[in-house]
């Protein structure tokens, strides 16, 4: 297949690339850079089925005609976006263009051209979770950031295209993802930023209180299943969640990693509004539709991470 994958330079891009180029597809990889970094995907760009690493936006809609017209691509997975919530806080703006303007453009070169989408949505569009069955597709929505409005505002437009034309589309919720490759600095997510920290003898800061639970998912897990939501017929027109299934309080996460309490300092929350206070996954959809499951513990997982950070990892 011809395949384009959008932000295939960020965190979880690199290792959907990987999957695809292991899977003996054509792909090229559009991306900005302005998350993603290039030293992601450098192992890639002598691989005979990477056709094609383009620097550039998905606002740019002259570059996207172009690139549709010559490729001819069968499937698009769209994970470029803004995904940091206090920018989407500081700047509303420049995450709309990217989440919601971006996707309809990205939309528009894919109905002309009958491309399957896979669209990379976020469990940060979820209202908090009670139930220890986890948050299943049917939860309800609670957009408490600006990203999470851009990302529920785009999820409606790529389904809407399903039912307006027939294309076949699929939005997936992934929840908080970790592992290699995933910045260490304050951009990176919580375990990859616990364990340089940890590496480096500095204290481990946690907004709040540190109660607020997460359901980590691996990302070599993750990848397996956004791969997996672009060959099956069945979820077109879906919305599939992936997570572990086991949630964790962030206080607890520390300890995990640190071992050492005295370590663990409770700072201010810099978006307390927007904080959700409970995420737990229910992937019983993408067990049933995709045959997915998670294979990595957390414990192992954390230990895949922990080493390739102490091998050198990207700073």
């Amino acid at each position: 297949m011809n395949i384009l994958l959008t932000g295939g330079a960020g965190f979880i891009g690199r290792w959907v690339a990987k999957k695809i180029l292991q899977e003996g597809h054509k792909l090229w990889i559009l991306d900005d850079l302005s998350n993603g970094r290039e030293e992601n995907i450098v192992e890639f760009l002598s691989h005979p089925n990477l056709r094609g690493f383009i620097k550039g936006t998905i606002l740019d809609e002259e570059l996207l005609s172009g690139l549709f017209e010559k490729q001819h691509f069968e499937l698009c997975y769209h994970l470029g976006a803004s995904i940091n919530v206090q920018d989407s806080i500081d700047d509303p703006r420049t995450t709309f263009n990217n989440d919601t303007v971006g996707t309809f453009y990205i939309m528009e070169q894919c109905r002309e051209h009958n491309t399957k989408v896979v669209f990379m949505s976020t469990c940060m569009v979820y209202d908090h979770c009670t139930d220890e069955t986890g948050i299943a597709e049917s939860h309800p929505t609670k957009p408490a950031s600006p990203y999470a409005g851009a990302k529920v505002a785009a999820e409606n437009m790529v389904l809407s295209y399903y039912y307006a034309y027939g294309l076949p589309t699929v939005v997936i919720r992934p929840f908080n993802t970790y592992g290699p490759f995933q910045k260490t600095g304050g951009e990176g997510g919580v375990v990859a930023i616990f364990i340089n920290n940890h590496l480096n003898g500095q204290n481990l800061h946690i907004y709040g209180e540190g109660t607020q639970t997460r359901d980590l998912l691996y990302v070599e897990d993750c990848a397996r299943f956004v791969v997996a939501a672009g060959f099956s017929d069945a979820v077109n027109g879906e919305i599939v969640n992936a997570g572990l299934g086991r949630d964790i309080a962030i206080n607890d996460l520390a300890l995990l990693i640190t071992g050492d309490p005295s370590r663990v300092k409770h700072v201010e929350h810099i978006h307390p509004q927007s904080e959700i206070q409970k995420l737990l996954c229910n992937s019983s959809k993408a067990k049933g539709l995709l045959k997915w499951q998670p294979e990595v513990t957390l414990e192992e997982g954390i230990a895949r991470t922990l080493a390739w950070i102490q091998a050198g990892g990207l700073q």
